[in-house]
């Protein structure tokens, strides 16, 4: 493989940012000037208190469930590996083990701070609710004696979902993008672009700024309760950004006619589904943050519920209407549809009754036929339908709040303005960050392999190794 002086030179300022984050990661920064609170660089000051079993019991609850979260990155890793060729199998893997690790560490150092700054010790009455930065690492996270959970369980749910958002791109842009541009992207995502939105929704951002302020907040609020806009939608967008710069695939669209590229293993991208439905119970049900009460528990419950309804909806909706247009079942159309029905339901598993979270999966199986058909027609490349899938059917698990009869219409707590302003927001920051970026890299020939190297696969030009090999 041959290194131009663009690649040395953004793979080394990718490791001098990271190492950079490391040796600044003990020093706190905080969004306004205030007392750095003493406490170690490893971990926040807590106070010697039993908290008791409720305490143990939420934390031990969502240390599960962010480990069913993490869980999820063996199911993408199988998914977009068996649905694009062989010759690129471990380069998918790499990407996907970057994610996890790169992820991990930005989101220590620089990310949880800008999603959540308000967690950190400091006078937040008149922060940004655009932009805000508490500090980095854990050691100026505000430690009450009432706390509902540690600093660490806290940190390490939340990472897992960042890293879920930036692994959805690689799925996308497979087969034709360089290893040292895919990091550039993986780092940025989940370092910068994935906390910001984030902190609009999830951390009390302008998102979450609608109605009358009360004494307990803001009065409505946009609704997204696991993420379909806030982590699935900013993949799916991201994604969609890169498959637009990259370009399709050698010989994926001749005269202006899509040329199917079956994955070279269907068993392995069918594991990966189950893999990914298996992790979703951590991602949705892990999402209520709160298991002690009785009520705590129904709310669980009936998530996980609403989840599988909506999952069982979309695979079979996909299904019956491949087979309808084809005259086939086609079982890659039926595994994204019960994807597409996860990721639907993921903004309102909360909120939907049993049967709602059904006509959520159905929408979300004929617009994953819908949106992998249009891409055809303008002849983008997404080799897993990661935007359909996220994308789409993030969009839409968003404005189903405000379409669809469910609790948070019927409280006040939202309207459909207000869902169709945070999703179209989520969405669009992502998408035009990272076409931004995208076509900077592009720019600098730093993105694309060239064709000789596609032709012969990622597997041997960007590694030198092959994931399946002769016995």
């Amino acid at each position: 493989m041959n290194v131009t002086v663009w690649e040395k030179g953004c793979l080394m300022l990718l490791a001098a940012t990271v190492m950079s984050l490391v040796l600044l990661g003990g020093a706190p920064c905080y969004a306004q000037d205030t007392e750095t609170p003493a406490a170690s660089a490893e971990a926040p000051a807590t106070e010697d208190v039993d908290l008791g079993v409720g305490y143990a019991l939420d934390n031990a609850f969502l240390f599960i469930a962010a480990i069913l979260v993490f869980f999820m990155q063996a199911g993408f890793a199988m998914v977009e590996a068996g649905f694009n060729s062989a010759k690129n199998a471990v380069n998918i893997l790499f990407k996907n083990s970057m994610d996890i690790c790169v992820g991990l560490l930005l989101f220590f150092f620089f990310g949880f701070g800008l999603m959540y700054p308000t967690s950190y010790t400091g006078d937040w009455d008149n922060v940004s609710s655009f932009f805000a930065f508490g500090g980095s690492g854990l050691a100026g996270y505000a430690v009450s004696a009432d706390r509902t959970f540690s600093p660490e369980a806290d940190w390490f749910f939340q990472a897992v979902f960042a890293a879920t958002a930036a692994t959805i791109v690689s799925g996308a842009v497979a087969g034709r993008m360089k290893v040292g541009a895919y990091l550039v992207y993986s780092a940025i995502l989940t370092g910068l672009i994935y906390p910001i939105s984030g902190y609009w929704k999830w951390g009390g951002g302008w998102l979450m700024q609608f109605g009358e302020k009360t004494a307990d907040g803001w009065s409505m609020g946009f609704q997204d309760f696991a993420g379909s806009a806030v982590v699935h939608g900013v993949g799916g967008f991201a994604g969609l950004a890169g498959a637009i710069v990259l370009g399709p695939r050698l010989g994926r669209f001749v005269n202006g006619k899509g040329i199917p590229m079956p994955g070279h293993s269907l068993p392995l991208a069918a594991l990966g589904v189950f893999i990914l439905w298996f992790g979703w119970y951590g991602f949705n049900p892990g999402s209520q943050l709160a298991f002690q009460s009785t009520s705590d528990i129904d709310a669980t419950m009936h998530i996980a519920v609403t989840t599988s309804l909506s999952a069982a909806a979309g695979g079979l909706c996909a299904t019956l209407l491949s087979w309808f247009l084809y005259g086939k079942p086609d079982l890659s159309m039926g595994l994204n549809g019960i994807l597409g029905g996860l990721v639907g339901i993921t903004a309102c598993c909360d909120c939907m009754s049993n049967h709602m979270a059904i006509i959520v999966g159905l929408v979300a199986g004929v617009l994953i036929i819908a949106g992998i058909l249009l891409l055809d027609k303008l002849q983008i490349d997404d080799p897993v339908g990661a935007w359909p899938v996220h994308g789409l059917c993030g969009m839409w698990g968003c404005m189903a709040i405000g379409i669809l009869p469910n609790t948070h219409l019927a409280s006040g707590a939202t309207s459909f303005g207000i869902q169709l302003t945070g999703t179209l927001a989520i969405c669009a920051w992502s998408f035009v960050t990272m076409l931004v970026l995208f076509s900077a890299m592009k720019a600098m020939g730093f993105l694309r392999v060239s064709q000789a190297d596609e032709h012969q696969g990622l597997d041997l030009t960007e590694h030198g190794m092959k994931a399946y090999t002769a016995s």
